[in-house]
């Protein structure tokens, strides 16, 4: 018996292109998967029935933690429009906002790396997937700046308004985010907050065109949750969702989503949170408390 099966094993390894055809299946079964919870969401939306909360609607397919799940629920409370995506800091395909949206919902858009060898790998990821290969997303490799961005959105042809940007530098994410609102106007937003502050308070590091957070502490970086929470009101957005760990904040414009997504406090984002981890976030605070934080 032992020895049939591992002779089908092996028949199973000699088939041609047997990891891309198995991969290929289980992409078709997560797309399946996705379109029924959608179209559920949609249809109670729909219904005028409340759907149950977006904090229980969390769950990763690519990205590092709960994100896909809370994005997915947004889009069936707004809908789409021109699914075009941009992606600040985008690293691996695997631990990405953006990744399952590219691959399973038909969006497109810009990805900007930080290193070279990240766009070469991430480029040579979507070229090889067959949801991807015919118009893959456009993928740059630039060290973002305030004094750069603007020009990396016009010369890539990033839309005016587009469906979802996620912003994720751990650095200077405060300044960035500033600057591409005055730019574009995604419908939704992600972000992560710097949340070892908690909402204790508004601050930001100091803005440096050359940040690297492991020059001064590997978590001096980033803004407090209150600190995007306030950037994000004058721009006219609400806050609605966080991932389960209280850092990953979400924004939709604040004339979007209805009853369905509501607005929510800074404070809801850790109220839930275990106390070995609160525990946890303030061992870390005071390891960085008295470093060179601005107030916003």
């Amino acid at each position: 018996m032992l020895k049939k099966l591992r002779d089908i094993l092996i028949a199973i390894e000699k088939i041609p292109n047997i990891d891309r055809l198995l991969s290929e299946k289980s992409l078709v079964a997560q797309q399946i998967t996705q379109k029924q919870v959608f179209y559920q969401l949609l249809t109670l939306r729909n219904s005028n029935i409340t759907p149950p909360p977006i904090k229980d609607a969390g769950f990763s397919v690519f990205s590092q933690f709960d994100e896909d799940g809370i994005i997915l629920y947004i889009f069936a409370m707004i809908g789409f429009t021109n699914k075009y995506c941009l992606d600040i800091a985008f690293a691996n395909p695997n631990g990405a906002n953006t990744t399952n949206l590219l691959l399973n919902w038909g969006f497109n858009g810009l990805l900007v790396c930080g290193d070279e060898k990240e766009k070469v790998f991430s480029e040579n990821y979507f070229k090889s997937n067959h949801s991807t290969w015919l118009l893959p997303p456009k993928i740059v490799n630039s060290w973002v700046t305030v004094d750069n961005i603007k020009d990396t959105l016009l010369q890539n042809y990033v839309p005016t308004v587009i469906d979802f940007f996620s912003l994720d530098i751990d650095g200077v994410d405060y300044y960035i985010l500033q600057e591409v609102l005055k730019t574009i106007q995604p419908r939704v937003v992600v972000v992560e907050s710097q949340n070892v502050w908690k909402t204790e308070r508004s601050v930001t590091v100091r803005y440096s065109s050359d940040f690297n957070r492991f020059n001064t502490h590997e978590d001096y970086h980033g803004a407090s949750i209150p600190a995007f929470v306030k950037l994000m009101k004058a721009n006219d957005y609400k806050l609605v969702a966080y991932n389960k760990y209280g850092f990953n904040l979400f924004f939709i414009k604040e004339s979007l989503g209805g009853d369905y997504l509501p607005e929510i406090k800074a404070s809801d984002c850790i109220e839930n949170l275990p106390s070995y981890y609160i525990d946890e976030l303030d061992k870390r605070r005071k390891e960085i408390e008295n470093l060179d934080w601005v107030e916003v």
